[in-house]
């Protein structure tokens, strides 16, 4: 089915296939901010924001966190932490620029006199940042937040450089953009299936929930396939990392013996040998209980090019899998719900 144009065009109604193709060009994005030249000295950086627009955040801290000279930390929920003050750059992080829970942080941020900057698309969130005037880093709309994460990424880079926090990496962010057009030229529609690994995968897994184990490289990644796997293909997934498992989720595949779990290994070379070790021994202990996991091997020459690589590739999975799955890929239809309840 995978390899019929017409039966994907069905359930792709949004061309999700396209925007994922794309994704990558997000890095090359120019942001026109004003208003930066008035912070001063900052001692933590804090990102408020939920789901997608939480991702960039953890994929920066990831990718620089040997580069940053002070603390990072996201916030997911409505309450920032008793630390946040005068030297804290806050950064309230929304596509839609309505997320409840941002918006609860950014009026917490504002009392403590912290120094804010707004990434958005829109909604309630760019309409504060105009009103206060501050700098705002406007996100092309159009999106699901999920697929415009490298629009935050070159955000958060750009912001970071211009501060004096990090020096630039639009270089190293170039040839990743170059480096990713030529690892998804397998992974498209037009590539059939017995020579599509992306494919591959979605039909193997289609039928099973999944979890994503990654290592320090690859963390932020399994984060992404568990999101991918939730709202793309509407599909039950879970993620964990090492080192971390071998302290508590090993014990649980004792029990249930029997499961329709897939398991899903994200490994990069670029971590810490024992990483390795930790994955071979654990695959060895486990064996009578948890299923033979599915092994990917990050590609690419350095950190950035490895999460990149390993994060598109979970993103064409999913599609793929939505497809089987036979809904559209792009809408969340249960979110939308929610959020309308909320506000009743």
């Amino acid at each position: 089915m995978l390899d019929q144009p017409d039966y994907i065009a069905r359930f792709d109604k949004e061309d999700m296939f396209g925007v994922i193709s794309r994704q990558h060009l997000q890095l090359n994005h120019k942001f026109e901010v004003s208003g930066l030249e008035k912070f001063e000295a900052i001692s933590n950086i804090v990102l408020s924001g939920m789901g997608g627009s939480a991702l960039e955040g953890e994929f920066v801290k990831n990718w620089l966190s040997d580069q940053l000279p002070v603390p990072f930390e996201i916030v997911r929920g409505y309450s920032l932490p008793s630390y946040v003050g005068e030297d804290t750059l806050l950064i309230a992080s929304s596509y839609s620029g309505n997320t409840e829970e941002s918006l609860e942080a950014l009026a917490q941020a504002e009392t403590k006199g912290a120094q804010i900057v707004i990434f958005t698309s829109g909604g309630k969130l760019a309409e504060r940042a105009v009103a206060q005037k501050y700098p705002h880093f406007e996100m092309p709309s159009g999106l699901q937040p999920r697929v415009a994460v490298c629009y935050g990424v070159k955000a958060l880079t750009d912001l970071f450089t211009e501060l004096g926090l990090i020096e630039s990496v639009n270089g190293e962010l170039s040839e990743a953009v170059e480096f990713m057009k030529e690892s998804i030229k397998t992974w498209g529609v037009d590539t059939p299936i017995d020579e599509n690994p992306t494919k591959q995968l979605a039909n193997e897994l289609l039928g099973h929930e999944v979890v994503m184990y990654g290592g320090p490289t690859t963390a932020t990644a399994s984060l992404k396939w568990k999101i991918n796997f939730n709202e793309t293909s509407k599909n039950l997934a879970f993620y964990y990392n090492y080192p971390e498992f071998n302290h508590n989720e090993f014990m649980g595949w004792s029990h249930p013996q029997k499961t329709n779990i897939k398991v899903i290994e994200l490994l990069s070379d670029l971590d810490h040998p024992q990483i390795a070790k930790r994955f071979e021994i654990s695959n060895r202990l486990l064996s009578g209980t948890m299923p033979a996991p599915i092994m990917i091997q990050a590609l690419g020459k350095n950190k950035l090019q490895q999460m990149l690589w390993i994060q598109t590739l979970g993103d064409f999975v999913s599609v793929y899998l939505g497809v089987l799955n036979g809904i559209d890929p792009t809408p969340v239809p249960l979110i939308e719900k929610l959020k309308i309840d909320l506000v009743k």
